[in-house]
């Protein structure tokens, strides 16, 4: 027999030996050795092998989960390469709702970052949570286990940590941002926001302005985004206001929901006649969340001020009734602190 013959047929009855050796130990061991030589025999694999894998895990532990698992699912779903895939999942959680594309379980994807291939896999196994009454009985319940898999050079491992992986989490971040539904704020107390979604369909593209005046908004608002480590480096709040005039009917509503669907910013709309004290405000303004848009309406016929210098105090009145008079909404100056960091404020 040739020697390549003899060589093949070796090779053969090691690996039915093999085999063999893992059915017997399969039946034989307990699971606890089973799994230490699973974890030796991958940490041996890792040592001659030049690929090296990150594993992310769906749950933390039964109740809370892994944020970065949510990201890579959102990155991977809005990747270029995701609809050249043989086996893909598609889901939605209302009929209304966008539908979401998905790896399939043990589907692989590749990405390229930096000149470096990450390579994707989505894993789905059954684990089991107790006890299964032992004698192989089948009445221990079963925990669905999601995962994703990236597979890349070894020489890389210190880029997939600390660039790649914050890469998809930040992207996933704008994703999303990008996709939610904005929501108004309206102040129904005189310190508590309520919410609803914001369905307004202005735009810049179909809003009715002046070509360059429409032109130099736009442009002023997209600088305004990129300059949020500007203004910090400076130590300015990053915040831009605007003064909005006219008659109803003539566009002021139309172009605050522009200006919210341009940026993605929720809008939070102050009533300032259901605030009755400076300290009422400045409980609406902390509770305003970062990239929003606060806007004031009628500034300058809604409540009668109490001017803080220059104005006369009333003798007639009692002293319970002056107290009081000292925490009346006495300016607007709040809504130029540092309580709005990251808020345009509109007023009308």
């Amino acid at each position: 027999m040739p020697s390549h013959e003899k060589a093949l047929a070796a090779a053969a009855s090691a690996a039915a030996s093999l085999m063999l050796v893992r059915s017997v130990a399969n039946e034989l061991l307990p699971d606890e050795v089973r799994d230490a030589l699973r974890s030796g025999a991958s940490y041996l694999r890792s040592r001659v092998s030049s690929r090296h894998t990150i594993t992310v895990e769906r749950k933390l532990d039964t109740f809370t989960h892994n944020h970065v698992y949510e990201a890579i699912r959102t990155y991977l779903a809005g990747h270029a390469n995701i609809r050249a895939q043989q086996h893909l999942c598609v889901s939605s959680m209302d009929e209304d709702e966008k539908m979401t594309v998905a790896l399939a379980d043990g589907e692989e994807m590749a990405d390229v970052y930096d000149g470096a291939e990450f390579r994707w896999c989505h894993i789905y196994r059954s684990v089991p949570t107790g006890n299964s009454g032992g004698g192989g009985g089948g009445n221990g319940k079963q925990l669905e286990a999601h995962s994703f898999e990236v597979t890349f050079h070894k020489k890389h491992k210190e880029k997939a940590l600390n660039e790649y992986l914050p890469f998809i989490v930040a992207t996933a971040k704008a994703m999303r941002q990008q996709e939610r539904a904005l929501q108004i704020h309206m102040n129904e107390g005189s310190d508590v926001w309520s919410p609803m979604d914001l369905h307004h369909p202005s735009t810049f593209d179909t809003l009715a302005m002046d070509p360059k005046l429409k032109q130099s908004i736009v442009d002023d608002l997209n600088r305004f985004i990129k300059r949020k480590d500007y203004y910090k480096r400076i130590g300015k709040a990053w915040k831009r206001g605007y003064l909005l005039y006219g008659p109803p009917g003539t566009g002021k509503s139309s172009l605050i929901a522009a200006m919210a669907n341009h940026l993605r910013f929720d809008i939070y709309d102050l009533e300032l006649t259901a605030v009755q004290s400076n300290s009422d405000l400045r409980m609406l303004l902390v509770g305003i969340s970062s990239r929003s848009i606060l806007v004031v309406e009628d500034i300058d016929c809604t409540i009668k001020l109490q001017q803080r210098e220059g104005g006369e105090e009333d003798t007639n009145s009692d002293s319970s009734d002056q107290e009081k008079g000292r925490d009346k909404v006495s300016t607007l100056l709040p809504l130029q602190s540092s309580e709005i960091q990251n808020a345009p404020c509109v007023d009308r």
